[in-house]
């Protein structure tokens, strides 16, 4: 997978947490740390580090019993992914976030928005790529957007989060598009 590709699945991923950084930094009440910046951004950026790689080694495990349809496979995670947050975005239902930074309030949040990279991860290895590379581009975008969101959020509140979110859910679906259009020799 090439590099611009890679930078725009992570972009895409990183949104969720874009999202849940900012009503972080929303609802700041001591106001915006770089330590507390640092923090959300180290559980967002590894979880999202890692999950891919999870994902990646599920998904080898069972690639050569699909290897002849595997960019279907790759296409539609992504775009089911792409949609669900778009979804998501749009039906303005979102959970109550508070300003705990603490482990027993960021593990659940880091690891529900890291799912999707899980599967992002099961796709990268159907495609046949590499994940090291993929898997630090993820954490690490996602560590510096979590990080602007926690900072945005305690400056401008909560007004990017689910337009963050339905951007993100348009990368992804493009994405899972452009993986199908190869695989079937469209472009």
């Amino acid at each position: 997978m090439d590099a611009v590709s890679v930078v725009l699945i992570a972009v895409g991923l990183a949104m969720d947490a874009f999202a849940v950084a900012l009503c972080k930094g929303t609802a700041s009440r001591r106001g915006v740390t770089l330590r507390g910046m640092l923090v959300v951004g180290l559980w967002f950026g590894s979880f999202q580090a890692i999950m891919p790689v999870i994902g990646y080694l599920l998904g080898s495990s069972f690639h050569e019993l699909i290897s002849g349809v595997d960019y279907w496979v790759a296409s539609i995670l992504l775009m089911i992914i792409g949609a669900n947050m778009a979804r998501e975005a749009l039906s303005g239902d979102e959970d109550a976030v508070d300003d705990d930074i603490g482990a027993r309030a960021m593990l659940p949040l880091a690891v529900a928005t890291s799912i999707d990279a899980l599967a992002v991860g099961v796709s990268l290895s159907m495609e046949g790529s590499g994940i090291i590379v993929p898997a630090m581009v993820i954490g690490l975008i996602t560590m510096g957007l979590s990080m602007a969101g926690v900072w945005i959020g305690g400056r401008f509140g909560d007004r990017f989060g689910n337009r963050a979110e339905l951007v993100g859910g348009a990368i992804l679906v493009l994405m899972g598009l452009r993986i199908l259009s190869d695989g079937l020799g469209l472009f």
